[in-house]
């Protein structure tokens, strides 16, 4: 049983009888994309994980590409209706996208088992642990009976507009070069199944021999690594004209 953001209003609190519980199913999976409380910020979804799965993509209260204005919403790519429809709720309607997508992308969607949002972010959860991750949505099932906890939550980042699925990636640079200078370094991936954009793994003071790491919510899954462009800038004219290589890069995936 798959719960597509379970409504808060008049659910929230209740006794199990009234509301989804884990109790329902053999499975039950759940999607929380609207979990913001009512009052004051009109969410619709529920907050407490109550599946034998949570799942809490972008941490499961405000999603990307929902914060458009009105008339570039209403006005949207799938018709008026669908757009009117997405201004008014657009956060909880996420919930059923996602799931639509994660058919299309089984290997799409892994959710890392996580204490919050804010620690995922900080990519202490990174990577799968050796039993892996479940996929969020249609495919959440394969992990039935793999996680005793009760109540286990598990996050993830989606992209803003269709296709939302995301592959996550830890990359960690280490320069190389005779002094530290004031810029950004950029990373773009290439792999066996596709290619990512550029991608900022730090700005601020580069210095040759540390090492910079961020996390890549890639568009598309690289397959094999086999290409890593490395580009770095300092923003303004230097008349030393400083030099910066990347002594290593490495790069990890979520799996």
């Amino acid at each position: 049983l798959s719960g597509l953001d379970p409504a808060q209003p008049y659910f929230q609190g209740t006794p199990i009888e009234v509301r989804l519980d884990k109790s329902d199913a053999e499975f039950v999976d759940v999607i929380h994309t609207d979990s913001a409380p009512t009052i004051p910020y009109l969410g619709f979804g529920m907050s407490p994980a109550i599946g034998h799965l949570d799942f809490y993509p972008n941490g499961g209260k405000q999603m990307p590409g929902c914060g458009k204005n009105p008339v570039s919403q209403i006005v949207d790519l799938d018709g008026i209706w669908e757009g009117t429809r997405d201004f008014v709720a657009c956060n909880h309607l996420r919930s059923y996208k996602y799931y639509s997508d994660s058919i299309i992308y089984p290997d799409g969607f892994l959710g890392y088992s996580c204490a919050s949002y804010d620690v995922f972010e900080t990519g202490a959860c990174f990577p799968c642990p050796k039993e892996g991750c479940p996929n969020m949505g249609h495919f959440a099932d394969k992990f039935k009976g793999k996680f005793k906890n009760d109540f286990v939550k598990f996050y993830l980042n989606t992209g803003e507009t269709k296709d939302f699925p995301l592959w996550r990636y830890k990359v960690t640079v280490t320069l190389s070069g005779k002094g530290k200078v004031k810029g950004y370094v950029n990373v773009a991936l290439y792999g066996s199944d596709g290619n990512t954009r550029q991608h900022q793994i730090t700005k601020g003071t580069l210095k040759p021999d540390n090492s910079y790491t961020s996390f890549i919510d890639a568009e598309v899954n690289l397959g094999t690594v086999t290409k890593v462009k490395f580009l770095w800038n300092n923003n303004r004219i230097n008349p030393t004209l400083p030099k910066l290589g990347a002594a290593t890069i490495t790069v990890q995936s979520g799996e």
